[in-house]
């Protein structure tokens, strides 16, 4: 845990103190700044919450995806498409001279 004397508005106050918090979580690398408020105390306590948070995101695990299948009426549709796109890029073509 770090701390550190934040800047932006807040007074007098906040430009004496060190209120700002940094906490860094040395295995993984992860760190996190509180510096919003004018108190160490609640600085430190939104940082602890914070690091928490990220570390329980970057330790969750992503659910297997179960793949599906296409419906039978999408399949028809999409094949339903493409045999229109066919006919209209036929009928852009020039006759031919063979007939």
């Amino acid at each position: 845990m770090e701390t550190y004397r934040a800047g932006g508005p807040g007074g007098q106050h906040r430009n004496v103190t060190d209120s700002a918090v940094r906490l860094l979580h040395r295995p993984s690398g992860v760190q996190v700044v509180a510096n919003e408020s004018r108190s160490q105390h609640r600085n430190r306590e939104v940082a602890w919450e914070r690091l928490i948070a990220r570390l329980e995101r970057l330790n969750r695990v992503p659910a297997k995806r179960v793949p599906t299948r296409v419906s039978k009426g999408a399949v028809e549709r999409r094949l339903a498409d493409k045999k229109r796109r066919q006919a209209a890029k036929q009928r852009r073509t020039a006759p031919s001279d063979e007939q």
